[in-house]
């Protein structure tokens, strides 16, 4: 019985960390296809309400480039590296997701008091983040034990 109940936790927690990366990599998807469609056409995101709340500020600022590669394209590789890994090795996983939320702390940092913006995409990559964090800490305590 505990032990169906383990194989059923190691299950959802998988699958929770499978279906975020999946998240992830499609938010980070969408935000390349913002910030090509402004550099193109100066067409402007969806989720740009005001100047305040704008993710194509956020995606265009000199803040969404490091060493001159799209913040957004790190992003697909990190999921992409994460989806992978979930398959094989979720220990792993929790460390890259301690350098995520490292990230997203500094992005975050820098997108509020920097650009002085709002963006739903960036946050809800940050949450996405925090989660993987969450539920990979989860599993590599229970199942891994460090």
């Amino acid at each position: 019985m505990v032990y169906i109940s383990l194989i059923s936790k190691s299950i959802i927690l998988s699958v929770g960390i499978i279906v975020l990366s999946v998240i992830g990599f499609l938010l980070s998807l969408y935000s390349y296809y913002v910030e090509r469609q402004f550099c193109k056409t100066k067409k402007k995101a969806i989720c740009d309400i005001n100047d305040k709340i704008s993710c194509t500020k956020a995606f265009t600022s000199i803040y969404g480039k490091t060493f001159g590669i799209s913040n957004s394209i790190y992003g697909m590789v990190f999921y992409l590296v994460i989806l992978i890994l979930s398959f094989y090795n979720l220990k792993y996983v929790f460390y890259l997701s301690i350098l995520a939320v490292l990230s997203s702390v500094y992005l975050a940092y820098t997108l509020y008091f920097k650009v002085k913006s709002f963006c739903v995409i960036c946050n809800t990559i940050y949450l996405v983040n925090i989660l993987l964090l969450i539920l990979s800490y989860y599993y590599t305590s229970i199942f891994v034990g460090f």
